[in-house]
């Protein structure tokens, strides 16, 4: 068994996460190396760090050119008796352009008796590499328990007309989790959205369902006939600052002058609107603020960040809109991008957007929380809602 010095396998690592990204459609620089220092190895721990490296290097990019030793390499790899190894080098051969790793992706995917992350990681990279034998496969896996929520998210990276009307079909029997995971797919084109638009009409989806971030991701679609039946089913949302200032008074007063609110209750109301976004006691979302230690004692203070969330912005909240050139439409926080890929989180995933896929990316001078959340809650949701933050009860997943 062969072993490299620690400090090679640094560098191989490091140097292929910051050349591959810029440079491997052309395979050049380090893959060469780290491909043979592969081949003359048989430490799984060396050769899942070296692949690991690899992958992160080249997240983002889509059918670069298969590097020369590569295909010796991949049918050594996967015979390996680390499945982590295994599943990494047959990622990597789809980044690669690889037919074959293909159809051995799609078959894990299928295969109820493979491990479940197993299976969902298999599907992942399938979205990410937008494999069209997925398409068709994708309504099937709405049935499966296992896969039904990332494959809802997946749906949003097809244009697939057959995809809004299984997702309507389907949403009366999702949690609340995989309806928030629907309605974020059904906002990402405008095709979908006139179909989820058209189900609210026809009561299959109930309209305070469509949260303040669903109205306005529907509204960044920038669509002139979407506007027009959000106008007729939802009216115009624009409030002035003398607006928001009344509407805080008025729930302030609503709550210091009722009985105190129903703090378990609160607790759904939070996981309904604002954890997936949120992190309160090491549970929730990352894309905003973490709770735990904020003034949350204060009234005011979450009473004026509901209603007015645009109030003061620190710049790594304000939202972004991404257009991709096949009319996606992605409203989330950029976290990264280079000249390869855009990296953009959203309430309901991480997404690595190919920057040859990028039709428009526009930083807004919105937070990415949206206006008008409160306004989907009834007035005890709001009291309890405000128990539920002032107490010291753990969230709970819903």
């Amino acid at each position: 068994m062969q072993f490299l010095p620690c400090c090679i396998l640094l560098l191989a690592i490091a140097a292929s996460q910051s050349r591959a990204r810029e440079q491997a459609a052309a395979t050049p620089g380090p893959l060469p190396a780290l491909i043979e220092a592969l081949k003359n190895s048989d430490d799984s721990q060396f050769q899942f760090d070296v692949l690991k490296g690899m992958s992160d290097g080249l997240k983002g990019r889509r059918d670069v050119r298969m590097p020369a030793g590569w295909d010796a390499l991949a049918r050594k790899l996967k015979d390996s008796s680390n499945s982590d190894v295994r599943d990494l080098a047959r990622s990597l051969s789809v980044t690669f352009g690889s037919k074959e790793a293909l159809e051995d992706l799609r078959a894990t995917v299928l295969d109820d008796g493979t491990d479940v992350l197993r299976r969902r990681a298999a599907l992942q990279t399938l979205v990410a590499a937008k494999d069209p034998g997925l398409v068709n496969a994708l309504p099937a896996m709405l049935k499966d328990w296992a896969l039904r929520a990332p494959a809802i998210r997946g749906m949003a990276a097809f244009d697939d007309p057959a995809i809004p009307s299984a997702l309507i079909n389907l949403y009366p029997n999702l949690g609340t989790l995989e309806k928030k995971d629907a309605l974020t797919t059904l906002t990402s084109r405008a095709v979908f959205a006139k179909a989820l638009l058209a189900a609210v009409a026809e009561s299959k989806i109930p309209p305070q369902d469509l949260t303040a971030d669903i109205l306005r991701s529907l509204r960044a679609l920038n669509d002139s006939s979407v506007e027009r039946l959000l106008t007729q089913q939802f009216g115009v949302a624009r409030e002035s600052n003398e607006d928001k200032a009344r509407e805080i008074a008025r729930y302030r007063g609503m709550v210091e002058s009722s009985a105190p609110g129903n703090a378990e209750h609160g607790n759904e109301v939070f996981a309904r609107n604002c954890q997936q976004c949120h992190m309160l006691f090491s549970a929730g979302g990352k894309v905003g603020p973490d709770l735990t230690g904020s003034d949350r004692g204060n009234i005011y203070y979450i009473l004026q960040n509901i209603i007015d969330p645009n109030a003061v912005i620190p710049n790594v909240y304000r939202a972004s809109t991404l257009e991709t050139k096949d009319d996606r439409v992605i409203t989330g926080i950029v976290t990264k991008e280079d000249g390869v890929a855009v990296t953009i989180i959203t309430a309901t995933e991480t997404n690595v957007i190919p920057k040859s896929d990028v039709q428009s990316l526009q930083q807004s001078q919105l937070s990415m929380m949206p206006e008008g959340l409160i306004q989907t809650m009834t007035d005890a949701d709001v009291r309890d809602l405000v128990a539920y933050l002032k107490s010291g009860l753990a969230a709970k997943t819903p």
